[in-house]
């Protein structure tokens, strides 16, 4: 049955992967897109990217990170349960054809909407290098996936528990550095970077030293999922963009990323404070908030 949890999946510390059933979405979604869920009645919608799509089982994968109310209601939901709403494919699909050497990096749970576009960029015959990295080797996921999906990939943890210590974008620029340098016929025609806005930000410095054209996905809030509501305007070239259908995908050496970062802090006093609120009525299920 339509939106039926039909698998529940710890892929780490307070994130997890559903598969639902959702054929009409499967058949129809593209790498890049993102449904809008609605647990039950008196939730809140919330997007999440569709982190995998199996057309001829008619299912999808979905990656949360407990952090918020609905997130932690999504967590105590099991195999077998239902989602109240689900709304999607939404969002533009991914740029995908043979550009040539790609370099895909993800951070944290933004290594999910990372996959499916690594997946179908190898799919076209790009030659893939990935750099995706975590806090710690504990929270990194979808290692192996990635692995299969590229030609190359380098771990980052920022304690150094796995690969290589610090950010994914000293690494980047280490990879970098070491397939351009002099007298090597070696030229990167494209990088993708998902993960936290302050992340994209620092990848896309890196990349533009060296004019790598660099696409991010905006992961700002939305509400309805059809830019009504206005919620997730990003400012893209100097001109107001809405990331759930403009996007969320955009030149990243285009967007005013301080700007976004500035927005996406607008609601963080009610966001604690329905968080509290939640716990008090459920004093069983815990959240962690990030910082």
């Amino acid at each position: 049955m339509a939106n039926k949890i039909i698998k529940k999946e710890k892929l780490a510390e307070n994130i997890f992967r559903f598969v639902l059933d959702a054929p009409q979405i499967a058949k129809n979604s593209k790498p890049g897109q993102f449904v809008i869920i609605r647990i039950n009645e008196t939730g809140e919608r919330i997007p999440l990217t569709i982190a995998g799509a199996d057309k001829k089982r008619g299912n999808i994968s979905i990656i949360s990170m407990t952090v918020g109310k609905t997130t932690m209601v999504l967590e105590g939901l099991s195999k077998g349960d239902f989602i109240e709403d689900l709304l999607g494919p939404l969002g533009k699909k991914s740029d995908i054809e043979k550009f040539g050497n790609v370099i895909c990096v993800g951070g944290g749970v933004g290594i999910a909407p990372l996959l499916p576009i690594t997946q179908a960029l190898k799919n076209a015959g790009n030659n893939v290098i990935s750099v995706i990295g975590a806090k710690s080797s504990k929270l990194l996921i979808l290692e192996k996936e990635m692995s299969l999906a590229s030609s190359e990939i380098y771990t980052c943890t920022d304690d150094g528990s796995k690969g290589y210590k610090g950010f994914v974008t000293g690494k980047l620029q280490e990879i970098i550095l070491e397939k351009t340098g002099e007298n090597q016929d070696f030229k990167i025609d494209r990088a993708i970077a998902i993960g936290p806005s302050v992340m994209m930000k620092a990848i896309c410095e890196v990349t533009g030293k060296f004019n790598i054209k660099t696409i991010v996905s905006l992961n700002s809030t939305m509400i309805d999922g059809t830019g009504m509501c206005g919620t997730c305007r990003v400012e893209v070239g100097k001109e107001t963009k809405f990331a759930c259908v403009d996007g969320p995908e955009f030149d990243g050496s285009l967007v005013n990323f301080d700007l976004l970062i500035s927005r996406q802090n607008y609601f963080r006093e009610e966001e604690i404070s329905a968080i509290e609120h939640f716990r008090k009525e459920h004093p069983d299920v815990r959240c962690k908030l990030e910082s």
